[in-house]
């Protein structure tokens, strides 16, 4: 995945084989079952290439990252109290990203405040 994030572009197995193999040896077999298992999982998209398949996300790393905080959370029998201990440790500029998304979420809501005065933002 993180290779064909950072593509930005579909590519086939027998190309990321060859990218991974620059640091580490992979059969082509091992990455080729990767890829079909990410495939059946709604990770990726693909599309004929020649004889062989050509893969690309179906989702945006950010969207990704977000789909897995959301299921972590999930897990939690507490949710509230899992933010708490997440907003506990992140650092001041992680805090303004925070709130900076939540503003945008926020204004592009109906009937969203965005921040406005007296919103507690």
């Amino acid at each position: 995945m993180d290779r064909l994030w950072t593509w930005g572009r579909p590519a086939t197995v027998r190309e990321i084989v060859d990218d991974l193999n620059r640091s580490r040896p992979l059969a082509y077999t091992t990455v080729m079952t990767v890829a079909d298992i990410l495939y059946r999982k709604g990770m990726l998209r693909r599309e004929k290439s020649g004889r062989a398949w050509s893969y690309r996300p179906a989702c945006t790393r950010e969207a990704y990252s977000a789909a897995l905080m959301r299921d972590v959370l999930g897990e939690s029998p507490n949710p509230a109290g899992a933010l708490v201990h997440l907003v506990e440790q992140l650092t001041p500029a992680e805090l303004d990203a925070l709130r900076a998304a939540i503003d945008s979420v926020d204004r592009d809501q109906p009937g969203g405040t965005g921040g406005a005065p007296g919103s507690g933002r």
